[in-house]
This record gives C-alpha cells, sequence and structure tokens, in this order.
C-alpha cells in the first residue's frame, strides 16, 4: 500500500464563543446601627434608611426670650413692690396698741395665720381653697400705705375704703401693672365687697384670728378685752366661721371664766 506523503490535517478548531461578562448585582448593605448614645441627624438616613423627620422646635418659654432691658425692669418692679409691703411686717395693729399690749402682732402677721386657716380648712365643699389664701394674703395689703385704720380712728367706712383703694392702686403701678397686679386688684375688691363665697369665709377668718388672738393676749398679759369678742359677736356668716368662732369663746370661758 502506498504512504501518503501528506499528513493528516489538524482536527479544525472548535469556534470559541465569547460569553457576556457575568452579571454583577449591587451588594445589599445592612443598614449602619448608630453608636450607642448617638443621635441622627435631622434630615439625614436613620436606623430603616429613610430620612430622619425633622422636629419643629419647641416654643420658647416669653420670659426667656424677653430681652435683657425687660427682665431688669421686671426683677426691679418686683423688688420694689416688696420693699413697700416691708412696713406690713413692721406696723402693728393699733386695736392693741390701743390696749397697750406689749409687743403686739404685725399685719403681717395677721395675714399669715389667716392664709394657714384657709390652708387647713376642712369640709370646704364647692370653695376655691387656692382662692381663699390668695385673698388672706392681700385683704390687708393697702395697710402697707394707709396704715392700720381702726373704727377708734372715727374715719367712715367709704373714706376707709376709697384710701386704701387708692393705695392699691399705687401698689400695683409699682408692681408695673400686667396679670398680677390684675389678680391682686380683683381679689381686694372681691374680699372689701364680700362678693363670693371665699370671700364670705376670709371675711369670717378675720374676725376669729381676732378674737383667737385676744384670747392669747388676755392669758399672756392678764387683760380682759371683752371688746373685740363684743364686736364680732353673732356676724359671722358661714358655718365654719361659727364653728371656730365658738371654739375660741369656749376655750375663753373655760381658761378665763368669761
Amino acid at each position: 500500500m502506498a504512504v501518503s506523503s501528506r499528513l493528516p490535517a489538524p482536527p479544525a478548531r472548535a469556534l470559541l464563543r465569547r460569553s457576556p461578562p457575568p452579571r454583577i448585582l449591587p451588594v445589599e448593605r445592612a443598614p449602619r446601627r448608630l453608636a450607642s448614645g448617638a443621635r441622627a441627624v435631622s434630615g439625614s438616613p436613620g436606623p430603616s434608611g429613610s430620612p430622619v423627620p425633622r422636629r419643629t422646635p419647641a416654643p420658647l418659654d416669653a420670659a426667656a426670650v424677653a430681652p435683657p432691658s425687660s427682665k431688669a425692669s421686671s426683677a426691679a418692679s418686683a423688688i420694689d413692690f416688696l420693699t413697700l409691703c416691708h412696713s406690713l411686717k413692721t406696723t402693728k395693729r393699733k386695736g392693741w396698741i390701743n390696749h397697750s399690749i406689749k409687743g403686739p402682732e404685725s399685719i403681717a402677721d395677721h395675714m399669715y395665720r389667716m392664709a394657714l386657716m384657709a390652708l387647713i380648712a376642712d369640709d370646704l365643699p364647692a370653695v376655691n381653697r387656692e382662692r381663699c389664701i390668695k385673698i388672706a394674703i392681700v385683704h390687708d395689703i393697702a395697710e402697707a400705705i394707709v396704715g392700720d385704720i381702726t373704727p377708734s380712728d372715727g374715719i367712715p367706712k367709704a373714706e376707709k375704703s376709697r384710701r386704701e383703694q387708692e393705695a392699691l392702686d399705687e401698689m400695683c403701678e409699682v408692681l408695673g401693672g400686667g396679670p398680677t397686679a390684675e389678680e391682686i386688684k380683683e381679689l381686694w375688691e372681691e374680699y372689701e365687697n364680700n362678693s363670693s363665697v371665699e370671700a364670705n369665709i376670709i371675711k369670717d377668718f378675720d374676725k376669729v384670728e381676732m378674737i383667737l388672738q385676744a384670747l392669747e393676749y388676755e392669758k399672756e398679759h392678764g387683760k380682759v378685752l371683752d371688746e373685740f369678742f363684743l364686736s364680732t359677736a353673732g356676724k359671722f356668716q358661714t358655718e365654719i366661721g361659727k364653728s371656730w368662732a365658738a371654739e375660741v369663746n369656749a376655750r375663753r370661758t373655760k381658761t378665763c371664766g368669761q
């Protein structure tokens, strides 16, 4: 058999197909956690990836943003008013002076115990206790200017009221006016006109405090102070006023034989 001198042809190369490059999918990152104690900045992505809503700033207190000159003026008015009220602590109640009581109570002493009476009083349905306390604190406040006017001074009731109203207006002007000054005026007028159940109670407490003080001075100074008990007899308007006055009178009878 004859041998062919031609080498066999190499096998045909398979055509290589280029495959498209693999599609790289984006890696889904876990949401970043804020470090403990860290706060997301308003408008920046929060833990869920959504923007943190912007918070509306809280309203500022008017007093906190008041101009320095306004604050200084308010402070000055308050101190001027309190300085004016100092005389309530030093002015002695004239009724006791007229009876030669040594070291008698001041106007402020009297008002303070009345406020305590309003604070501790029980069985006051439908009564605004806070208002009672406020009325007790301001009912004699005008006496810081006019002094303690008593029946023995011979000044008509209408004139006494006029002087005190004028003094009160002056004090409220010193305070600088405004809502607090108006409230003081309203409380004082409510007491003066006896125009509410709270005013009725404080009118009674005014008398109860006076006869209780009279009883204490009778014990301390060995005096007989009938005038104060006689002037208040039968003039109590409220049940609590009548009850407390009866208790004071009963103790007087037991202690002093009056």
